[in-house]
């Protein structure tokens, strides 16, 4: 026995010398099994997240759950208002057992009475991006199967815009306010002013299971119309556990000014309750109050999203930039430059990084620290939640097959298309109302004959020391000069310039040319003019060839979706034609080595083959 011991010890030894990441990645891999754990455990008992936070209710009842603006919600106060949200709805003969019901609001407190309140009385949610209008909200809200829908006072004129036909719909449409005057809308604040507080009885959500719908969110549609999610009580859980095992206590107080329609500011206001914890919540991001905001919550935790951090770096710096309690940062999308600078500038906040999609069926996280990185390639962590990374051509937009018809895995530091295997353990329950695009996302006969795989549709790498990189998104990433251009890391390297804030790169096409050639759509930072030259030395500097940007679009301002992804689509078909668009254009130009005026005779030549791209 003792033998076994001293070889067990010795093997330990030898793996800690050789990985020093071992033990952490083993940890992380205990605590991926113990969250699954957690979750098949629940769903035998069919324990819903209102199931907890109804026993956190009885057990700290005054302990404040929700902070935002100058009030203060306690768990009671939580239970109370959405006690009474659940009445409204039963006593409106709107809203029975099991339907749907549309949320279009901003943040505010009253949409997780809302949500609560339907929980508690069998319903689902969908959440609707309160920036949607006309064909985009109907196509949202009908893929949803919803036939109610409860909006904001601020929303009431895009309501208007849509209501004959959800009128011809027969939809229910609640407005947020005590009185209404239009036709067809009804107000709600009165009925639910009107409605009892008192407990109801867990005999109305006994319909709810978790592998059924807990709430439907959208995509961010940035490619096309949004799709809606299907989010079951079951992925609810396991989102919401991602923030127990970065070390959050109950003792914590977390900011959030992410949408709540978005699934990591729902999903942070969700985990919350499973922490037991205070959650403040904003309306909206704010660069300029968000210290001061952290400052007089107390807060130790703040969730983010891609530029928020950046956004933060950008603002005038202040003697107490320091000044605050945060200790951790949860979120995706942040760049190893900004992370350091970050750091640099406001302190040694630990930041969990993570990778992950609403509609995924895995979601990974950096917990070693490493700048820039999304995860870590563990062996035993690859064997019990399956993933892989595999050759893509962009130009096909399929993966890469050998002769046998079946999938190759990248080498170390060749970047890849991310794809998890769908299994029972993690099911990709796809889009609601669309059978079409749910198995668009599917891959089969990957590896084996007979397999099912998710596709991300997103471009990540491993290096050497098994470090994971989110690389591009797929539609994103274009071919030029039969090499693929990822535009992260060319907007990455635009924005460096010193006259440049913000850098948004696309692919377009140029007539007599195969694949599309690099343009950056940028903002200058204040006050400041374009630097021509100094760009031209940036990307020459720090580019090949094929991935410099050939086109420079100067515009005051970005498109962007409510978290801050860059609207692509539009500016892509809008191309580089300077007979058609207003924006200051600019060409690079390499006997000059500068960047200079796209006129509408250099226009010309490009398309008449006299100007070589």
């Amino acid at each position: 026995m003792l033998l076994y011991l001293g070889c067990a010890a010795l093997v330990l030894l030898g793996l800690l010398f050789r990985h020093s990441y071992f033990l952490q990645d083993l940890k992380y891999v205990i605590d991926k099994l113990n969250v699954r754990r957690r979750v098949f455990k629940y769903m035998q008992t069919n324990y819903l997240i209102v199931d907890l936070f109804l026993e956190r209710v009885k057990t700290q009842p005054h302990k404040p759950f929700l902070r935002f603006k100058e009030e203060t919600f306690t768990y009671q106060d939580a239970d109370v208002q959405s006690n009474k949200t659940a009445r409204a709805f039963l006593q409106s003969g709107a809203v029975k057992r099991g339907d749907t019901v549309a949320l279009f609001l901003a943040n505010e407190p009253l949409f997780l009475w809302l949500y609560m309140g339907l929980v508690k009385i069998g319903c689902s949610a969908a959440f609707l991006n309160y920036n949607i209008r006309s064909k985009s909200m109907l196509h949202c809200f009908n893929c949803s199967g919803a036939k109610t829908l409860v909006a904001g006072e601020e929303l009431l004129d895009a309501v208007e815009e849509v209501l004959p036909i959800l009128q011809e719909q027969q939809v229910t449409v609640f407005i947020l306010t005590d009185k209404c005057k239009i036709a067809g809308v009804q107000s709600f604040l009165d009925k639910m002013q009107q409605a009892s507080s008192e407990p109801l009885s867990k005999e109305l959500r006994s319909n709810l299971t978790l592998r059924g719908p807990a709430v439907y969110i959208y995509t961010s549609g940035t490619t096309g119309l949004p799709k809606a999610v299907t989010v079951s009580h079951a992925k609810l859980w396991a989102y919401c556990l991602i923030m127990a095992m970065t070390g959050v206590t109950s003792e914590d107080v977390v900011y959030n000014s992410l949408p709540l329609y978005h699934s990591a500011g729902f999903l942070g206001v969700m985990a919350g309750i499973e922490r037991g914890m205070t959650v403040v919540l904003r309306s909206k991001f704010s660069a300029s109050q968000f210290w001061d905001d952290c400052r007089k919550y107390d807060v130790t935790v703040v969730q983010y999203i891609g530029e928020i951090m950046r956004y933060l770096c950008n603002q005038p710096q202040k003697p107490n930039d320091r000044n605050h309690k945060v200790r951790l940062a949860l979120g995706n999308g942040l760049r190893a430059d900004i992370w350091k600078e970050f750091t640099r500038r406001f302190g040694n906040i630990d930041f969990k990084e993570f990778y992950g999609a609403t509609e995924g069926n895995l979601a990974i996280l950096n917990y070693s620290g490493k700048m820039g990185a999304v995860g870590r390639d563990f062996f035993l962590h690859k064997w019990l939640f399956p993933y892989a990374l595999i050759k893509f051509d962009i130009e096909k937009g399929e993966p890469v097959r050998d002769s046998s018809g079946f999938c190759i895995e990248v080498a170390k530091g060749e970047p890849g298309l991310m794809v998890t295997q769908i299994l029972a353990s993690a099911p990709f329950s796809g889009y609601a109302g669309d059978l079409g695009q749910t198995e668009k996302k599917k891959l089969r006969d990957v590896f084996t004959k007979g397999d099912v795989y998710f596709n991300t549709g997103d471009l990540l790498r491993i290096d050497k020391d098994n470090f994971i990189y989110f690389q591009d998104r797929t539609g994103d990433t274009f071919r030029w000069k039969g090499e693929n251009v990822a535009t992260n890391e060319v907007a990455d390297v635009v924005s460096g310039a010193e006259s440049i804030e913000e850098a948004n790169v696309y692919g377009v096409e140029v007539p007599g040319h195969e694949g599309r050639i690099g343009m950056a759509a940028v903002i200058l930072r204040a006050g400041q003019k374009f630097e021509s030259a100094a760009v031209f030395h940036q990307v020459q500097h720090f580019l090949p060839s094929y991935a410099r940007p050939r086109f420079i679009r100067i515009q005051d301002s970005m498109e962007v979706t409510g978290t801050f992804k860059y609207q692509k689509v539009k500016l892509v078909k809008e191309g580089f034609n300077p007979n058609e668009i207003k924006d200051p254009l600019y060409i690079l130009d390499e006997k000059e080595k500068n960047y200079v005026p796209l006129i509408p005779d250099v226009f010309d030549s490009i398309l008449a083959g006299r100007i070589k791209i």
